[in-house]
């Protein structure tokens, strides 16, 4: 299970080879997923279980970190902090 904290965060680095670096929101972040898990067939055993793609983007969000979609070609994607959090 994932850290609690990642949860709160609300921007995350996503890496896609050939491309450069973007800061998106979590939204945007579970968009992107998204959108490429449609275009992915076969998915990962672990995510066939999943009611759609959405649902599979979500479980990826609160367990991975990347997701292969071709041999030895991988998205990436990292919560980061953008400000320090307000006490």
């Amino acid at each position: 299970m994932s850290d609690p904290l990642i949860r709160s965060l609300d921007h995350y680095v996503v890496l896609e080879p050939g491309k450069a670096e973007q800061l998106l929101s979590a939204a945007d972040t579970l968009t992107w997923l998204v959108q490429r898990l449609m275009d992915l067939s076969p998915w990962p055993e672990d995510l066939r279980g999943c009611d759609g793609a959405i649902e599979a983007a979500e479980r990826l969000i609160d367990t991975a970190c990347e997701l292969e979609i071709s041999p030895g070609v991988c998205l990436q994607w990292y919560a980061v902090r953008l400000e320090p959090p307000q006490s």
